[in-house]
């Protein structure tokens, strides 16, 4: 996940850990070597037009309005073909009442007609105070959520580690973010939510408490869920 800095100063580039303090609770929980957080690419603002969310200063969020408005007035004076238009209308009506382009609520065939054009706004954009800044890591925690994604967590022996996924996802496609062979060969999803974990006051006492659920590949994960995936080796 690229997340990219517009107007924000003081943030170094490159890897960043996305300090979730529920892995820390797991981690003072469930005994094990290491802790391994989620990790995002934090770019800059030449990088907005790929990134999956844009961080933006408050004084620079009217700029990605207006940069929006400016191009689309642009396409809108080209004559589009009808279908375009009626969409850029509908977009530039959103921009001029100080909204992103994300809260217009186009339909998914709305979107397509638009899909060539890279509006900045059409992705999410979170709006970093300074003392957001301050605490970055823990401020990516709001960032990957507001950005549509959550974490599931894998927990003992070798490591207490923290994975990020698409809101959304199945088991299956879930398993994938660890490695392709156990999406592969999935068999069952053991699942312990995170709040039945903190609740019973760890995995083992969780699982004692029949907390402990065994999901197909077509459930849905749920952000922090505990998980462990049975699999075939190849």
């Amino acid at each position: 996940m690229k997340v990219s800095l517009v107007g924000i100063t003081g943030v170094p580039l490159g890897k960043h850990n996305v300090k979730d303090p529920r892995l820390d609770q797991a981690d003072q929980m469930i005994e094990a070597k290491k802790k391994i957080y989620a990790q995002v690419e934090v770019a800059g603002e030449d990088e907005a037009a790929t990134a999956d969310v844009i961080v933006v200063s408050p004084g620079s969020r009217l700029d990605l309005i207006l940069q929006d408005l400016e191009f689309v007035e642009t396409r809108l004076g080209r004559n589009p073909p009808d279908a375009e238009r009626v969409v850029l209308e509908k977009i530039k009506a959103c921009l001029e009442s100080d909204q992103m382009i994300s809260a217009a609520g186009l339909t998914p065939g709305e979107t397509m007609s638009i899909e060539a054009h890279a509006f900045v706004t059409m992705k999410p954009v979170v709006v970093a105070e300074a003392g957001d800044v301050d605490h970055f890591d823990a401020f990516l925690v709001r960032v990957i959520g507001d950005a549509g994604y959550i974490t599931f967590l894998t927990v003992g022996g070798v490591e207490n580690r923290q994975w990020l996924i698409t809101a959304g996802m199945t088991a299956v496609e879930a398993a994938g973010a660890i490695h392709t062979d156990i999406q592969k060969g999935f068999i069952r999803a053991e699942i312990i939510s995170f709040a039945d974990m903190i609740a019973c006051g760890g995995e083992t006492q969780a699982k004692r408490a029949n907390k402990q659920r065994l999901e197909t590949k077509t459930y849905v994960m749920q952000d922090c869920d505990l998980t462990n995936f049975r699999f075939n080796k190849p």
